[in-house]
């Protein structure tokens, strides 16, 4: 996968708040804005300075012009409105993507840190195709309601979409630093079949084996700080770019948020220290994992399985035949 580059949702989000600190040390409202540039639309500019819209280049420029930006300032912000509007080219990064796959990839790109946290589930960056299928195939079994149309995107397509987004964990030479808080409940048998779980289990101590990644496993029994129960599933992400904001995205049952508040991002940060804290440090997570993948391999588990793109071959080995041995 070629370097990482910014997602386009980022750079609008980044170019906006450029814009709108140059209005106001211009001393000028949107109103006056509008006015003197001749716009027909008076949202124009709160699409742009929102980053809600796809800036056009001849816009910002006009823009730069009224607000009497210097050279170098003018120069980064014309490069970052050429990559907030190349979605196209963004993409080519992503061949199977569907919609939903797609916010979060935006998400991903251009990441520095990762640090996630699911009470239920696997985080999809890590998950098998098998586990992710078992996913996918059993939330679209609930998650139409009545008079909703159907998904109209395969169940592979999904998986293969979750695959894409993988890669950025292996994406040499500026893969991101990711930490992943699992529950133990994610991996127990009702997370599905067997196999599926096994699988699963191997491609965990892989992972945890790579030098940007960290895991750590949530024992059932664990209290998190002061007896502190986690409402619900969310991810931090902080990006190379320091003045791009860091973000949370708060995932919900059917709908998820993503915001770059900061009280409210501060205190997601908090909670996953907690969680990191009451878990399981990394060392004794693989061994842990290990452990969990050779009781199922014990109880009848296929000793082979497929292995998704994020695994690395001479771990695959070194794993898959110390585990089945056990």
């Amino acid at each position: 996968m070629p370097p990482a580059s910014p997602s386009p949702i980022l750079r609008r989000r980044r170019l906006g708040t450029e814009l709108r600190r140059l209005r106001e040390a211009a001393g000028l409202t949107g109103d006056q804005v509008i006015e003197r540039i001749g716009w027909a639309s008076a949202s124009k500019l709160s699409r742009l300075e929102n980053g809600r819209s796809r800036p056009d280049p001849e816009d910002v420029r006009d823009l730069l012009d009224l607000y009497g930006a210097g050279e170098a300032l003018r120069g980064e912000l014309l490069g970052i409105t050429q990559e907030a509007g190349d979605i196209r080219g963004w993409l080519k990064n992503f061949p199977v993507m569907t919609q939903q796959q797609r916010s979060w990839a935006e998400l991903e790109a251009g990441c520095a840190e990762i640090s996630e946290y699911n009470p239920v589930l696997v985080p999809g960056l890590l998950q098998t195709p098998g586990y992710a299928r078992v996913r996918i195939v059993s939330a679209r079994q609930v998650g139409a309601g009545a008079g909703d149309p159907e998904p109209t995107d395969e169940p592979e397509t999904e998986v293969q979409a979750r695959l894409a987004r993988q890669s950025l964990l292996t994406r040499a030479p500026d893969a991101p630093r990711y930490t992943a808080v699992l529950e133990e409940a994610a991996l127990g048998h009702r997370a599905g079949p067997p196999d599926v779980l096994h699988e699963q289990l191997v491609q965990l101590c892989e992972l945890a084996l790579l030098p940007n990644v960290t895991l750590h496993v949530l024992l059932r029994d664990a209290p998190i700080g002061d007896f502190y129960l986690p409402p619900t599933a969310f991810s931090l992400y902080r990006f190379a770019d320091p003045l791009d904001p860091e973000t949370v995205a708060i995932e919900g049952g059917f709908t998820d948020v993503m915001s770059t508040e900061a009280n409210g991002l501060n205190r997601y940060k908090v909670v996953f220290e907690w969680l990191c804290t009451a878990a399981l440090p990394a060392s004794d997570t693989l061994s842990w994992l290990i452990d969990a993948a050779g009781r199922l391999t014990e109880a009848g588990s296929p000793s082979t399985v497929a292995y998704g793109p994020a695994t690395a071959p001479a771990q695959r080995r070194r794993y898959s035949g110390r585990l089945t041995e056990r």
